[in-house]
């Protein structure tokens, strides 16, 4: 080996060991509008304490520079971390106008997500795979056994912490009839990733799976619960299935087969196909009461420890304990491409982390391992693989910074997604 490429691989040693390696304060190729400006701009006003965005460069060998956005939420920060989605969970929207919508100082994007083109796509672009949590509501149920990042407060501090998790949901009827709550706000019969409660099969063998898969599973009998948030009106029902249009306080105002149409306007709807539909229409009739609950749990079954109020589900875990989790890495593609990931440090100092890639000599992204131990560097003991490719965004007071494209070498161009993690002033 030559001289300059020993020196070169120094050069990369030094910058994987080191916190910081060099700045850039434009990205390349910003999308129309996205108004680049050096980062922090010297006019703007000063960071609330404990939080703090930069931008680095580093390289993952002498041919492969990585830029990364990297923010930070220290426990006793005086700023806010929560999950935003837009109007409804049936379509997306694009990270910066999710964080403009909360005034958020930074965000970046959330969950995978049911996207248009996708082989299994169900028409209901944005809605979250996976566990999504707003304001301590369940949303979007977990993938049993995944990993979450939970955000919560306690003691008036930041709790933030990776755990695999599950949900668990029931029904109760005023007649003390209960039964399972498959799941939220989702088109009822279609498990996207699969790993839900009862019943799911593969939809390409009809096989039974009970645990996560990277594909579509089905069930024919289900209770979906379709919030508010998911939009106006619930999914077109086949042939005998049945709703039942909730009160906020529980109370079944109406029912309705075939299933779909308008959602009460201070309600929900419980949606059954089956024998889900047959339990409604034994179980909640007009003016009966029924209680709907989905809670978080540990992959056992047992309560989440701490206060859950915001939880965003990803695919894999990058680190446990400050180690490389290779069992979960082996999930993930090993291709180099753009990710987010978000990690906590030994003194529980959120991290959110975007990787631009897909953009030869400039930056070229990060297999799952190099995600690891870039998230490492930075200081996190704890890390998990949120959505990436051409979802990864990052935004810093309105701007966006970073490049996210939807192939190699394309054009920078920001995609719709189902939610964004945002920090608020405090």
């Amino acid at each position: 080996m030559g001289e300059t490429g020993r020196n070169a691989l120094a050069a990369t040693a030094l910058c994987l060991a080191l916190a910081a390696c060099s700045a850039h304060p434009v990205p390349d190729g910003t999308t129309a509008g996205a108004r680049a400006s050096a980062v922090p701009s010297p006019s703007a006003p000063p960071l609330p304490a404990g939080f703090g965005y930069r931008e680095l460069t580093r390289w993952l060998d002498a041919d492969s520079p990585v830029r990364l956005s990297v923010v930070s939420v220290a426990p006793d920060a005086r700023v806010r971390v929560t999950g935003v989605q837009g109007p409804g969970m049936n379509r997306g929207r694009k990270v910066r106008d999710l964080a403009e919508s909360v005034g958020a100082l930074a965000a970046v994007n959330g969950t995978y997500f049911d996207i248009a083109g996708g082989r299994d796509h169900s028409g209901y672009e944005g809605d979250p795979i996976g566990l999504y949590a707003e304001h301590g509501t369940v949303l979007s149920e977990a993938l049993a056994g995944r990993p979450a990042l939970l955000i919560g407060r306690a003691r008036g501090r930041l709790l933030a912490r990776v755990a695999e998790v599950s949900t668990t949901g029931r029904l109760r009827a005023a007649d003390g009839a209960g039964r399972e709550l498959d799941g939220v706000d989702r088109a009822p019969g279609r498990i996207l990733g699969c790993g839900g409660v009862g019943g799911d099969r593969i939809a390409a063998t009809g096989r039974l799976r009970g645990t996560p898969y990277n594909g579509l599973c089905t069930d024919a009998d289900e209770v979906v619960s379709f919030t508010r948030e998911w939009g106006t009106d619930t999914p077109a029902g086949p042939p005998g299935s049945r709703e039942a249009l909730l009160s906020a306080n529980g109370t079944v105002l109406a029912v309705r087969s075939p299933a779909g149409g308008p959602l009460p306007e201070a309600g929900s709807v419980l949606y059954g196909t089956g024998t889900g539909a047959d339990w409604l229409r034994a179980h909640a009739g007009t003016g009966t009461r029924v209680a709907a609950s989905m809670r978080i749990t540990t992959v056992d079954g047992e309560a989440v420890a701490g206060p859950v109020e915001t939880a965003v589900g990803g695919s894999a875990r990058l680190l446990r304990d400050g180690v490389p989790d290779e069992d979960s890495l082996r999930l993930l593609r090993p291709s180099r491409e753009p990710r987010t990931a978000a990690g906590v440090t030994a003194d529980g100092t959120l991290l959110l982390v975007t990787i631009d890639g897909r953009r030869s000599g400039v930056s070229v992204g990060a297999t799952p391992r190099e995600a690891a131990r870039l998230l490492r560097t930075l200081g996190a003991v704890d890390a998990l693989n949120l959505d990436g490719g051409g979802s990864t965004t990052a935004v810093f007071r309105g701007q966006l910074r970073n490049s996210p494209r939807a192939a190699w070498n394309a054009a920078p161009t920001e995609r719709r997604v189902a939610d964004a993690l945002a920090v608020l002033p405090g």
